[in-house]
């Protein structure tokens, strides 16, 4: 890893040529690399989802993580931007899909990109990835714990998010996936729903399983946190990355 690099809270265009702020974390130097576009979680563009975003950069990528609920709640808190969104059912699929497209198109332009770029997500993140991979062109693409890419939100749940598995055959790029076992959302069959669409796509893919671990095994600030599974979740991360962004 990188020791040195700097990070700052830049402007990017969105859908609908709307300004949206992000998080850039870069490291130092010329060398031409590759982006990855952090997609924030449910909670927002919170503390922990900054510190991944400096983590890809010290890992030797152009890091972006946008703030995809800068319209509902600009200047607010994560917690109270993320209660307004979630209150409201979430963020529009097609506006997400422009603001990644925004985000990508901010990311190939940096002097020193060398024309790749990545999604990775965390939880509704994860369906977001994919989301993502699916509707743009991209080199890579990872879903971790992705909840409702297969299947709808349960009744009683104010998301109105909908189920994108049938976007499986657009998928554009190699797509990494990371379970818990322990997860309801996904539970295992979803993730086993997911990839049988994959096999039957033909698209190129490895999904990893942990037992013990839930959702949001990946959160170091949550009790759901598994250090081992984190671990070694990280470790596929960076091995896909280096494949597919050098």
């Amino acid at each position: 890893m990188l020791d040195s690099l700097t990070a700052d809270t830049v402007a990017i265009t969105g859908a609908g040529g709307d300004e949206l702020e992000a998080y850039l974390a870069t490291p130092l130097g010329d060398a031409p690399r590759g982006g990855v576009i952090v997609i924030h979680h449910m909670p927002g563009w919170d503390r922990p989802t900054k510190e991944i975003t400096r983590r890809f950069a010290a890992e030797g990528y152009n890091a972006l993580c946008p703030n995809l609920y800068s319209r509902e709640a600009p200047g607010a808190s994560p917690d109270e931007a993320a209660a307004i969104v979630r209150a409201a059912g979430g963020i529009p699929d097609d506006r997400f899909v422009g603001d990644m497209e925004g985000a990508a198109r901010f990311l190939t332009s940096l002097p020193t990109s060398n024309g790749k770029v990545a999604t990775v997500g965390y939880c509704s993140g994860g369906r977001h990835s994919f989301l993502a991979a699916c509707s743009l062109q991209l080199d890579a693409a990872v879903d971790c714990y992705g909840a409702f890419v297969v299947g709808d939100p349960p009744e009683g749940m104010p998301l109105k998010v909908k189920s994108v598995v049938h976007l499986t055959p657009n998928l554009s790029c190699p797509l990494l996936g990371l379970f818990g076992v322990e997860d309801q959302y996904p539970a295992p069959d979803q993730v086993d729903q997911l990839e049988q669409a994959l096999k039957e796509a033909g698209k190129t893919y490895e999904f990893h399983r942990y037992d013990g671990a839930g959702h949001a095994f990946f959160a170091v600030n949550r009790p759901q946190y598994r250090p081992e599974a984190a671990m070694d979740g990280w470790e596929k991360i960076a091995d896909f990355f280096g494949r597919h962004l050098a």
